[in-house]
């Protein structure tokens, strides 16, 4: 006989349903012994693992690019006002580096490898690696990628669903800052024209 536990919600009680949660414990363990070797990855994840594997492989890419470029635009920097900016690409790198550091933890964890290969890289990333000729031409392509990023994360967030919802925080998470980031780029750029 499966050992599971059962609530019932009380009825009449405003947004709560009479339906009986019911949770089987005995087959839960069950399957928590079986395939022990995947890990995070149970038999309730409800993802195709390799789909998210390469989503997540793709977006590494993008972080190191953007980490990649914001680091130049922070080395490259110059001008009268080129210190503030410089510090905020410099901000921006470190929190992409972070980016790439947790999209990597989570492919482990899926049981994939992160590929941090560099010959592929920029066209395994959603955004470019642009140079830029000056101060204006860096953020803009700084709010470009940033743009970028904001839209395929965003596509990646609603694939994900409830599928796998570990990683698709992950990108929510990741989504917030990239949409600090292109502000920030957009007030650098509204500051510089005006």
């Amino acid at each position: 006989m499966s050992k599971s536990s059962a609530v019932k919600a009380a009825p009449g009680q405003p947004g709560q349903s009479t339906d009986a949660f019911v949770l089987d414990v005995e087959k839960i363990r069950a399957d928590a012994r079986q395939h022990m070797d995947e890990g995070a990855v149970t038999t309730g994840y409800g993802a195709d693992r390799e789909t998210v594997l390469k989503l997540l492989n793709d977006s590494l890419a993008t972080e190191i690019v953007c980490t990649l470029r914001y680091k130049r635009h922070y080395f490259m920097a110059k001008g009268i006002h080129s210190e503030a900016v410089a510090q905020e690409f410099l901000e921006h790198a470190n929190e992409e580096q972070e980016h790439a550091d947790t999209l990597a933890e989570r492919i482990v964890q899926l049981g994939g490898a992160p590929n941090f290969a560099p010959d592929g890289l920029s066209s395994r990333s959603h955004s470019e690696y642009s140079e830029g000729k000056d101060l204006i031409d860096m953020i803009r392509e700084n709010l470009i990628a940033e743009r970028i990023a904001i839209d395929t994360y965003r596509e990646i967030i609603r694939y994900l669903g409830d599928k796998d919802v570990t990683t698709r925080r992950i990108f929510e998470d990741i989504l917030a800052v990239e949409e600090e980031h292109a502000d920030d780029m957009a007030d650098l750029l509204e500051g510089r024209d005006g």
